[in-house]
């Protein structure tokens, strides 16, 4: 072979080595927006999975729309869980109670003792399989209990991996977690 040739196969070579680094990683992980559903009588007055923040949600409600962001992989692996955290009011409708005028100090120490009352949960919750990463749906079920996935399908679809009835009541004793 001639060196001309040689020189621009050499060439060749290192011109396509030098672009294959121009091609950006695809990302092992991306942020998801975060949507919440309650299936109680308590509202969840704020919630976070993997520290990013999700919507206040009313008693038996959907709520809030989304908000970002929780990280998790772009693939499903099993073992996935996530860290939820929740303050939970077990009373949200005790306010109609307290004292006029509203924001009196009377009334203002009501809303103080109220708050005390809310109850704070951490839970390291298992993600349903998922084909492709999408919105973190997290289900606050009965006796502190919750379930999330992290897919594409909502709610209601039929292949989303959880049925709950919108309205579930507490029992009278809930297990030993």
């Amino acid at each position: 072979m001639s060196r001309i040739l040689i020189r621009v196969l050499w060439l060749t070579l290192i011109s396509g080595l030098s672009l294959q680094g121009c091609t950006p990683p695809k990302p092992v992980r991306l942020g998801a927006p975060i949507e919440g559903f309650s299936h109680t009588s308590a509202a969840i007055n704020r919630f976070s999975v993997n520290g990013g923040g999700g919507p206040n949600l009313a008693p038996y409600g959907y709520g809030g729309g989304q908000m970002c962001c929780a990280s998790l992989p772009v693939k499903w692996h099993p073992g996935l869980t996530v860290v939820v955290e929740w303050v939970k009011d077990p009373d949200p409708y005790a306010y109609a109670d307290w004292p006029k005028p509203r924001y009196s100090d009377a009334w203002s120490k009501a809303a103080r003792e109220h708050e005390a009352k809310y109850t704070r949960h951490r839970a390291v919750v298992p993600v349903a399989r998922y084909e492709r990463l999408g919105v973190v749906n997290v289900h606050f079920l009965p006796c502190n209990q919750v379930a999330v996935t992290a897919g594409l399908m909502m709610p209601g679809t039929p292949k989303y991996p959880y049925y709950f009835p919108q309205k579930m009541q507490e029992p009278a004793t809930c297990p030993e977690s």
